[in-house]
């Protein structure tokens, strides 16, 4: 995500690094690389005017912090006018006071609104909600039935509405349906068209008068660019959209949508959609985002992240074993199940900032096969093996090669791995490791349980 537009904000920084002095001229060869990168990226031409006019201007006015060096400084600035651009500050979903409260998700065909519909109703329900879902598409084929196997997985209610093929009277007794049976939002998956056409406006538009939604949630092709971000705003013109989700960004390099569809429509991002797993949906937060954009990571997503897909309990004894020295294989194969729970490792490297150590991770491809290789052989090894790495010796290093599946260079660079991991994390285990886990929330009884084992 944005992987393009970071390696050249990264690159015109660096030419301002050479020069060392703020001044008009290296001012303006500065945003000329920037005006270049943000064109490049498919970012809207009045929003890369708008903001390199704001930029100079501000770069221009003011002197140079002390604190700050003059490439600090304007990345200051240029942060700054971006987070302004995409809105400031996240821009949480409104709930209406009467049961149920309605979202509508309107777009295009293609653009996943049927997937987002369901992602978004999985968020809800880990936000202590009681979602349920109906499809009012009754033109596609299987469009209703796709809904429905999609709230099958996620383990969400659906209305199923048989025999009703109206869309109107669809989502009207889904209303009545929600209320009778105590659920305080619907989610109404609204049919979609290849492009924008009257027939399409006329049917939302009626939804939209007989529901009175509390949200009207466009949903946007994040990968066709300024094309999502012009259907945005023709939807918002017809129907008053109160939002944007953009879906496929973990496929977007540039970002030229997410960077224009703000400013061009004056409606937020509400959501981006970052894989195809239900659970791959993130609040959008604008100064996080940015962070990103400058190389700067996201670690408060990742801390995030790992606070849903940890299981504190397993992390506490983790921290007790590092400390005692009797972190086994085991442990070690447990530890990768949580880091792969957490999502792409690709995506997680994304977060770090690109500095230090860190500064090539752009570069770097993890491949998700090796973590199955390294679950498979440990999976292959006795239990008093996985307790004990020191009796594996050569005969049995064979053994476990065949059974995984692998080889016995593969098994060597396992129990490398896990050698030198079990000796990094116990040298970190009374600093940062004891610090994250204080990040976790763990509840003191729980602390205080693990301690005393």
């Amino acid at each position: 995500m944005f992987d393009t537009l970071q390696e050249k904000f990264q690159n015109a920084f660096k030419s301002l690094r050479i020069q060392g002095v703020l001044n008009e001229e290296t001012i303006d060869e500065v945003l000329r690389e920037v005006r270049l990168a943000l064109l490049e990226a498919d970012v809207n031409f009045k929003v890369v005017k708008e903001l390199l006019d704001r930029v100079r201007v501000k770069a221009l006015d003011q002197e140079v912090r002390s604190s700050l060096t003059p490439t600090q400084e304007i990345i200051r600035i240029v942060r700054d006018e971006l987070i302004e651009i995409l809105g400031r500050r996240e821009s949480l979903l409104t709930f209406s006071k009467e049961y149920p409260t309605i979202f509508l998700m309107v777009g295009l065909q293609g653009s996943g609104k049927t997937t987002t519909s369901g992602k978004l109703a999985l968020w809800l329900s880990k936000k202590k909600r009681r979602p349920i879902l109906v499809s009012t598409d009754v033109y596609r084929p299987a469009a209703r039935e796709q809904l429905a196997i999609i709230a099958k997985e996620i383990e969400i209610p659906i209305f199923a509405g048989e025999g009703i093929n109206s869309p109107i009277e669809l989502a009207l007794a889904a209303r009545k349906d929600a209320a009778d049976r105590g659920h305080d939002v619907l989610i109404v998956d609204t049919a979609g068209r290849l492009h924008i056409d009257e027939q399409l406006m006329q049917e939302v538009s009626e939804l939209q008068l007989k529901l009175r939604p509390t949200e009207i949630l466009l949903v946007a092709d994040a990968m066709i660019g300024q094309d999502a971000v012009r259907s945005a705003q023709e939807f918002h013109e017809r129907l008053g959209t109160s939002g944007v989700i953009l879906t496929k960004m973990d496929g977007d390099a540039r970002g030229g949508a997410a960077l224009s569809i703000h400013y061009v429509t004056g409606q937020p991002i509400k959501f981006i959609g970052t894989g195809e797993k239900y659970d791959a949906l993130e609040v959008f937060y604008p100064d996080r985002i940015v962070s990103r954009i400058l190389g700067m990571g996201d670690v408060l997503s990742l801390i995030e992240k790992a606070e849903e897909s940890i299981d504190k309990q397993k992390a506490l004894e983790v921290h007790h074993k590092l400390r005692t020295d009797s972190f086994t294989l085991a442990d070690f194969q447990e530890q990768l199940r949580q880091v792969r729970k957490m999502g792409p490792l690709d995506q997680m490297l994304g977060m770090l900032p690109k500095i230090g150590m860190l500064k090539n991770l752009n570069n770097v491809h993890v491949d998700e096969k090796e973590l199955i290789h390294l679950d498979a052989i440990i999976n292959s090894m006795t239990p008093q093996e996985r307790l004990n790495h020191e009796i594996i010796n050569g005969r049995r290093r064979k053994r476990i090669a065949r059974g995984s599946g692998t080889t016995v260079q593969q098994v060597n660079q396992l129990l490398k791995q896990y050698v030198q991991a079990r000796k990094m994390m116990k040298s970190m285990s009374q600093s940062f490791f004891g610090r994250q886990l204080g990040r976790l929330k763990i509840p003191p009884d729980l602390m205080s349980q693990v301690k005393s084992s």
